[in-house]
């Protein structure tokens, strides 16, 4: 097997299983400050405390960017193979070919971050390096196949995962903000409760105590009751229907 084919091969595996291969990182996280809990970044608890959620809601900012202006037949929330029945090369899509996964790396990236440990950190950073590596490869293999020329000259502007904002192109969309409450309420409260968990893991080998402190406790309750009220709108309402969306 060619190389093309194996990162073809190992894009589309790691394409379909995406929405869980980065819950490895939670058992990593642990047995990291398990064994080497440590605070490399000298920054007083709260202010370094909202820099990583900072981090987390820009990831999260950037796939609203996306959502928000999501035509009807792209890949989306798909998993059994690559889809896309138009090429979308405006709005976010201008600047950079892969802001999904730009997005999923900065709300991962603030979570990795918070684990206060650069060796983790460091290693991590650059295992999902590898990991979207793989499925930008698969995914472009495709839509180059699909679309040709127009993706060719596409990927001549956008950069693959870092913008470039001086090609800002408006999208042709409108926003639809109920698109993005429909779809991005588990993104959130993932981040808060994610955070809660580290939080209260951290308190427990400083002080032998499980605790959580005020900050990660407000952003706990307040990403679970925007989670609750939007589930509930999804799931017994219309609220957040959008047609051809």
């Amino acid at each position: 097997m060619s190389l093309v084919e194996d990162f073809d091969k190992r894009g589309n595996w790691f394409f379909r299983y995406r929405s869980y291969l980065p819950v490895i990182l939670y058992p990593l996280a642990t047995i990291v400050l398990l064994i080497d809990f440590r605070k490399d970044f000298q920054i007083p608890e709260l202010t370094f405390s909202i820099i990583c959620l900072s981090v987390s809601l820009l990831g999260l900012l950037v796939r609203v960017l996306v959502i928000g202006f999501t035509p009807k037949g792209t890949s989306g929330r798909n998993t059994d193979k690559q889809v896309a029945e138009t090429l979308n090369t405006n709005g976010i899509y201008s600047v950079v070919r892969h802001p999904l996964y730009l997005g999923n790396f900065l709300m991962w990236l603030g979570i990795i971050l918070y684990v206060n440990n650069i060796w983790f950190a460091i290693t991590t950073i650059l295992l999902f390096w590898i990991y979207y590596e793989r499925i930008m490869f698969a995914e472009e293999q495709f839509l180059k196949g699909k679309f040709g020329e127009q993706y060719q000259k596409w990927s001549m502007t956008a950069p693959p995962f870092i913008p470039k904002f001086k090609g800002w192109k408006k999208a042709n969309l409108e926003f639809s903000a109920r698109n993005v409450l429909k779809r991005e309420y588990n993104g959130l409260f993932a981040i808060g409760i994610s955070f809660a968990y580290l939080n209260i893991l951290k308190n427990y080998l400083s002080t032998k105590e499980f605790m959580i402190t005020d900050f990660w406790m407000y952003t706990l309750i307040i990403t679970f009751v925007i989670f609750l009220v939007l589930r509930t709108l999804k799931k017994k309402t219309r609220i957040l229907h959008v047609e051809g969306r």
